[in-house]
Parts: C-alpha cells; sequence; structure tokens
C-alpha cells in the first residue's frame, strides 16, 4: 500500500471523500468525530477495555518483578548466604536486563508488531521466574533476574504504545493509566503473596501473568496505526472497526491515521542532524526527561526496600505495613485513573510532584530526628509514625500523577516515524535511572536514611518546575493532532 503525499492529502480535505460508502465534507468534519466519538463510548469501549485488560497482564509481571525483592530479602540472604551488596545486585540486575530489553523493544516493536512483541517478551520471564525458583547459588539467581528483567524492558515500553494507539481519545488517558494501575497491582500481589509463601514459591507464582497473557493476545487485534505503517490496508481498518464497535462508523477516524502515516513519507528512519527540528527534539527531551525525573523521584528504591524502611523507622511488622502500602498504591492510581481524562495531564504532574516534594521533606526531616532523640522516647514513637506517614503520602502522590503519566505522554507525543527508535530510548533511559536508583538505595538506606529522602526531595520539586514549564497538554487531542503541533 502507498500512501499520498502531505500536499495531495491536503488537496483531498478541500473536497468530499468516500469511505466505506459514506460521503464526508470538510465542513461537517468536526461534528462527524464527535458523533463518532458517542458512538465509541457506547458500541466500541467494551472491545477496547477487553484488549487494555489483556495487555495489562505485561505490567502486572513488571510490577511483580519489582516488588518481589521486598518480601523475600531476608529468606534469600539466610537461605543462600548472600551479602547485602550481594542481594542489592540481585534486585538491581532486572533493571539491567530491562535496559536490554528496552533497547531492542522499539525495534521489536516497529518490525513484528506490538502483540509479537509481548509474546516475545513473556518467553524470557518465563525462564527467569522457573531458574529464580529453583536456584541454589547466585549464579542462577542473577541470571534470572536478567531473563525477566530483559522480558520487562520490553513490557514496558510496548504495552503504553500499545493502549494509547488503540484507545479512543477520549478514552485515552484513562485508558493510559491502567498500565501503571496494573504494575501496581503486580507490586501488592507479590507483597501480600509474600507473608504467605516462600521466595521459591513465589516465584513460580511469577509466571502466571505471561502465562495467560500469551493465549490472550490471540483474542486482540493488532494496533491499527502500526497495520497502517506498514501498508495493510484490509487489517488496519478491520482492527479499527472491531476496536470501535461493527456499528461504528469509522471513515473520519481511518482518513486522519492514513494522513498522519502518509505525512511521515515511506522513510522510517531519520538522519540524526533531523532531531535538531523541534518537532522531534522537544517530544524527545519531554519523554525522557519525564521517564528519568520519575525513576530519580526515588520510588524504586522506596517500593524495594519497604520493608527495611519500615524496619528503620521502628515500625515490628514492616511486612505487613509493606503489603498496606501496596494497597494504598493500587487506590490512588485508580483515582488517577478516573481523573485523567477530566483533569488533564499536565495538573495531575504538577500536582503530583509537590505531593511528592512536601511528604519526601517531611520524612527526610523525621529520620533526621530520629538519630539525636532517645529511641524509647514518646517522641521517638511519634517521629516513627511521621516517617510512615511522609512515605505512604509520597506513594500516593507519585500514584496520582508521576506514575502513570510519563509513560502516557511519552506513548503520546513521539512522532511516528521516530517512536521505535525514540521511545526504546526513553524507556532504556527510564531503566537505567532505575538501575542507579535501586542499586544505591540499600546503601544509601544505610548511611543515613533522611539524607536519602533529603536528595529525593530535591529531584521532585525540580520535576514541578520542569512539567510547569516545558510539559503540554494532551487531554482530548487525537495522537496525529499531538504530533502535528510540533511542527
Amino acid at each position: 500500500m502507498s500512501f499520498r503525499d502531505d500536499n495531495s492529502e491536503n488537496k483531498d480535505l478541500q473536497k468530499p471523500f468516500l469511505h466505506t460508502g459514506s460521503w464526508y465534507k470538510l465542513g461537517t468534519r468536526q461534528s462527524s468525530m464527535m458523533n463518532s466519538s458517542t458512538q465509541i463510548i457506547r458500541d466500541g469501549s467494551v472491545s477496547v477495555l477487553f484488549c487494555v485488560l489483556i495487555a495489562a497482564l505485561g505490567p502486572i509481571q513488571f510490577g511483580f518483578t519489582c516488588g518481589y525483592s521486598s518480601p523475600t530479602q531476608q529468606a534469600i540472604i539466610s537461605d543462600l548466604k548472600l551479602s547485602i551488596s550481594e542481594f542489592s545486585l540481585f534486585g538491581s540486575l532486572s533493571n539491567v536486563g530491562a535496559m536490554v530489553g528496552a533497547i531492542a523493544s522499539g525495534q521489536i516493536a516497529e518490525y513484528i508488531g506490538r502483540k509479537g512483541s509481548l509474546m516475545i517478551a513473556s518467553i524470557p520471564n518465563i525462564i527467569g521466574w522457573l531458574t529464580i525458583s529453583f536456584a541454589n547459588d547466585s549464579s542462577f539467581l542473577f541470571m534470572g533476574r536478567l531473563l525477566e528483567g530483559f522480558g520487562v524492558g520490553i513490557i514496558s515500553y510496548v504495552v503504553p504504545v500499545y493502549i494509547a494507539e488503540i484507545a479512543p481519545q477520549n478514552m485515552r488517558g484513562g485508558l493510559g493509566s491502567v498500565n501503571q494501575l496494573a504494575v501496581t497491582i503486580g507490586i501488592m500481589l507479590s507483597y501480600l503473596l509474600g507473608l504467605f509463601v516462600n521466595w521459591r514459591v513465589l516465584a513460580i507464582l511469577g509466571v502466571l501473568p505471561c502465562t495467560i497473557l500469551i493465549p490472550g493476545l490471540f483474542f486482540i487485534p493488532e494496533s491499527p496505526r502500526w497495520l497502517a505503517k506498514m501498508g495493510m490496508t484490509d487489517e488496519f481498518e478491520t482492527s479499527l472497526q472491531v476496536l470501535r464497535g461493527f456499528d461504528t462508523d469509522i471513515s473520519v477516524e481511518v482518513h486522519e491515521i492514513k494522513r498522519s502515516v502518509a505525512s511521515t513519507g515511506k522513510r522510517t528512519t531519520i538522519r540524526f542532524a533531523e532531531l535538531k527540528r523541534k518537532r522531534y527534539w522537544f517530544p524527545l527531551m519531554v519523554g525522557i526527561g519525564l521517564l528519568i525525573l520519575q525513576q530519580l523521584s526515588g520510588i524504586n528504591g522506596v517500593l524495594f526496600y519497604s520493608s527495611t524502611i519500615f524496619a528503620n523507622a521502628g515500625i515490628s511488622s514492616s511486612n505487613i505495613a509493606t503489603v498496606g502500602l501496596g494497597a494504598i498504591q493500587v487506590l490512588a492510581t485508580g483515582v488517577s485513573t478516573w481523573l485523567m481524562d477530566k483533569s488533564g495531564r499536565r495538573v495531575l504532574l504538577i500536582v503530583s510532584s509537590s505531593i511528592m516534594s512536601v511528604s519526601l521533606l517531611l520524612t527526610s526531616i523525621a529520620f533526621y530526628l530520629q538519630e539525636v532523640v532517645p529511641k524509647d522516647s514518646d517522641l521517638s514513637n511519634i517521629l516513627a509514625i511521621l516517617s510512615v506517614v511522609g512515605v505512604v503520602i509520597m506513594v500516593i502522590g507519585f500514584s496520582l500523577g508521576l506514575g502513570p503519566i510519563p509513560w502516557i505522554i511519552m506513548s503520546e507525543i513521539l512522532p511516528v516515524n521516530i517512536k521505535g527508535l525514540a521511545g526504546s530510548t526513553a524507556t532504556m533511559a527510564n531503566w537505567l535511572i532505575s538501575w542507579v536508583i535501586t542499586m544505591t538505595a540499600n546503601l544509601l538506606l544505610t548511611w543515613s536514611s533522611g539524607g536519602t529522602f533529603l536528595i529525593y526531595t530535591v529531584v521532585a520539586a525540580f520535576t514541578v518546575a520542569f512539567v510547569a514549564l516545558w510539559v503540554p497538554e494532551t487531554k482530548g487531542r487525537t495522537l496525529e493532532e499531538i504530533q502535528f503541533s510540533f511542527r
């Protein structure tokens, strides 16, 4: 299939065009889109929601990987005779594997599609969890962690992109947030199940999300935008019709997607020098910047080692407190999913980062004061409660915006002809910083809990300024409108 160039597309917009038996005029285009949007909610939302729920099994696997090290730390160290540094290496190796997976994710997703990429990502995840469950020494433990990390690296890029490409514009924010909601569910499940089963059984349970995902992929359509880019005309329109409902007129959306794909030209790669143009460097800077700041906030350090943080705060039932933290994160992310298409991405990011700045500062001060007051005093107990409250509020703030939104914006703003390379670069940067945070968090907490949270406070405060100055609002706009605006 070949698409016409921009000039021919623009000329066609000045006269009626024919598609699937219906005539549309430019003057009625806006009302047609509104009617189509209403129809989508009525007829297509169930189909799209089903696809999102199947794809969300990938982020559940992602979250299970993130949460696994928290409830298993003491048991693995005891059984395999590991040092704190070795366990920190184990915890961080998933990020190393994810960096490799992220580098490959863009190209894999471009060549074999979003569904094929998720199927490929599931295999190393399953093998990795089984390797961990049967490990008798650190080498097998490390190898399994690398394998599951590789799969998670692919999942972390492909799922947000797939959801953004199948969702109608009026539902894209909420559905996009399901990605992060699923991650938090995976984290909570690992925390909760870790209370009842040993670390080997918990690793076997980690196989389940991807084991269900593989057959589930056969029941959902491929991304229509990827099919259009690959020139698969019939498959593209069939996929979009399934997603929007068989009674919905998809003519306007088909035309918009074709126009967007045609405007990028047949060339799928660009020269490095072209990245200097604002249409490329600005969305790339925003996408990478948000994903880096998301990790520099210290969230993975808090989630990976939450049991240790609560123990340092003087909480005797630190594992149970960790499960409670996971449940709170799920609830807060659910609220974010509801708010995403109502308040907008930018406002939620500013509110989220502001809440994190205040709560992290509170936690830092509480930990600093705990070092100078008597351990058994009433003041020490009050400070312990304040530090826990600070961590909980930090996680709530993160879940409201900085958790889900960077992935949504990355999948929305990157131009289609650089999405594979730029998206995998942004995802790789996210995992690189996640590895640094995960590798250093345990050591930093041993050095000074107050100092660790003070560092994270500075990052959260900078994030507020970054969002206020640079991040555009993408609510209520089609992917094609968002990407065209950067020209």
